[in-house]
């Protein structure tokens, strides 16, 4: 079994057109963004900066919890887990 990553629209061009999800193997938060910038590095450096941290008008979770501490990229996924890339929006 595997773990989704839910492409945000937003991004979703930067994923080679992806559909909304990416499928990676589990391991760690920072495995699965790793995976990520393997597959479509464009949508990754919408999420991470050139340092690696996640850019701050970017929120992650899994599944309902928010990823924020360096302990939470530790976070081992399991199988079904789910990966929410979520932008802020903003506007007026």
């Amino acid at each position: 079994m595997s773990v989704r990553i839910h492409i945000p629209p937003t991004l979703r061009e930067w994923a080679g057109n992806a559909d909304k999800e990416v499928i990676v193997q589990p391991g760690s938060v920072q495995d699965a963004l790793i995976q990520l910038a393997d597959r479509h590095p464009a949508a990754y450096r919408g999420v991470c900066d050139e340092t690696g941290a996640v850019r701050r008008h970017v929120n992650l979770f899994v599944n309902d919890s928010l990823v924020r501490t360096p302990a939470d990229f530790e976070r081992t996924l399991s199988p079904g887990d789910e990966l929410f890339i979520m932008p802020a929006v903003s506007g007026g």
